[in-house]
């Protein structure tokens, strides 16, 4: 019988024959839309995840395209960093090499003015400049030996090679500026020697100026003298005659310099020459302090007579505040200090008087904001004192009973604390005066220390409470009933147990 079709029906399981023999299977089948979307998303998942393990990164992946995007953005961005720090790492290359040349370019020039300067003012006169050559011409060998190493074959790693560079710039700088300086403190004292006789001519007019002030200055002195005090004219009672005698030296170092550049030792013409005009900017000084001290003293007066009437209203107004002992000294030194100040003109010396009213006025300020803080604090008060003694006393009665009820059983500590807590007690009773109703006169500070008195009492007798409950209860340990030794065996039985 030929092969004939037969017809296919469904099963729960599969397609079937209704022979029982599979369906072929079409060669060509199209998958459905659904399971390519999912096969590309495994394939965009896979790519991920191989760049970010590539990467050396362990981040989460949220998505499938965005985890991709997101290594490749941290890649960039460390790319970017590293072509940045070379950048950098090159300018300071250029940098260090460019500091090389100025550097040696600049120990040239000083080298050239050194020999100009010593044909000029002497040997003597460029020793510094000499010296400091010496030193930096040692920082630039250490500079190039650092040069060297970063162009070697193998100059070690990045770092090393920028901390090199950065030396290198280091060194350079600071031989250029020490260069610089000596070298022109040394122009300019070969320019004063150039300019030797015009010096000369402004000293001797500068001189003239000055010893026509001298009288003026004196003459200043005495109405200093008769209108303040000794002391307060101390420190430029002597400045005319100190400014006359500043006066003949420069006349005779200008008298040296000019000889001495005329026989052409240069050098030594400029060290008297400097000596003289040093002198004369002594003298100016000197001259001008007198002149000053009087604007000055007018001016302390002025403001004396200001700080009085402040000082005044003060003390006004400090009766009205919180009574309390360093507010009442404080308060009597500024009123010592009022009394010792001397009627306008006499002999007075009224910086020494401002300076001592300023400080007594700040300390009676700082004393009562002190206090006024205090009295605006949780002041201890009169019914705190009574609650702390109490107190002291509730406990000092409680350990006395718990030891009373317990004879023999007690060790010394605990009976040495309790006599210490009776003994604090009885100087707590003297302090008070042998009456409660003082505490209602006494101030802040004597309630405080009454306080702590009695906090002290109750810290004792709580102490010894507790040595004595348990001392009873190592006794009771041991099978000890109260009562059934006596306290010589008590006591040795407890020295017995405690070794």
């Amino acid at each position: 019988m030929g092969r004939r079709r037969l017809g296919r029906r469904w099963s729960t399981q599969r397609w079937r024959r209704h022979d029982g023999r599979h369906p072929r299977r079409p060669r060509h089948r199209k998958r459905p839309r659904r399971h390519l979307r999912l096969t590309s998303g495994l394939v965009e998942v896979r790519l991920a995840v191989k760049e970010t393990l590539t990467c050396g990164l362990r981040t989460p992946i949220v998505g499938f395209t965005m985890a991709g995007f997101r290594v490749r953005c941290l890649r960039v961005g460390r790319t970017r960093g590293a072509s940045e720090l070379a950048v950098r790492d090159a300018d300071l290359a250029k940098r260090a090499g460019s500091a090389l040349v100025a550097a040696d370019e600049r120990v040239r020039v000083a080298v050239d003015d050194l020999g100009f300067a010593e044909a000029e003012l002497g040997s003597d006169a460029t020793t510094q400049l000499r010296e400091t050559l010496v030193e930096v011409r040692t920082h630039l060998n250490d500079a190039f030996r650092l040069h060297r190493l970063n162009h070697d074959p193998m100059p070690g790693s990045v770092d090393e090679v920028r901390a090199r560079n950065l030396r290198i710039v280091q060194l350079c700088e600071s031989a250029e500026d020490e260069l610089e300086r000596h070298t022109t403190a040394l122009a300019d004292r070969a320019r004063r020697v150039r300019r030797a006789p015009e010096i000369v001519a402004a000293v001797r007019a500068d001189l003239e100026r000055l010893r026509a002030r001298i009288p003026s200055a004196g003459d200043t002195l005495d109405r200093l003298a008769a209108r303040y005090a000794r002391e307060a004219i101390a420190r430029v009672d002597g400045n005319p005659a100190e400014a006359d005698r500043l006066i003949k030296f420069a006349e005779h170092s200008v008298a040296v310099a000019e000889v001495r550049h005329a026989a052409g030792h240069r050098e030594q013409a400029s060290v008297a020459l400097e000596a003289s005009t040093t002198s004369v900017q002594r003298a100016v000084s000197l001259l001008d302090a007198v002149e000053t001290f009087e604007v000055e003293a007018l001016r302390a007066e002025a403001m004396l007579v200001a700080l009085v009437e402040e000082c005044r209203r003060d003390l006004a107004a400090a009766l009205e505040e919180p009574r309390s002992r360093r507010v009442a000294d404080v308060v009597g030194e500024l009123q010592a200090a009022l009394a010792a100040i001397p009627q306008a003109g006499v002999d007075t010396d009224p910086f020494a008087h401002l300076s001592r009213l300023r400080e007594a006025r700040a300390t009676l300020v700082a004393a009562i904001a002190a206090a006024r803080e205090r009295a605006t604090d949780l002041i201890p008060l009169v019914d705190h004192v009574h609650h702390a003694i109490r107190d002291a006393d509730r406990q000092l009665d409680v350990a006395r009973d718990a030891i009373a009820a317990h004879p023999g059983w007690i060790s010394p500590e605990a009976l040495t604390r309790l006599a210490e807590s009776e003994h604090a007690r009885i100087d707590l009773g003297h302090f008070l005066g042998g009456s409660m109703a003082v505490i209602t006169t006494t101030d802040q500070d004597h309630r405080q220390q009454v306080i702590a008195m009695a906090q002290r009492v109750a810290s004792l007798a709580s102490e010894s409470l507790r040595r004595a409950r348990h001392d009873i209860e190592a006794l009771r340990r041991h099978g000890r009933p109260l009562g059934s030794r006596s306290r010589a065996g008590s006591l040795a039985d407890e020295r017995r147990i405690a070794g």
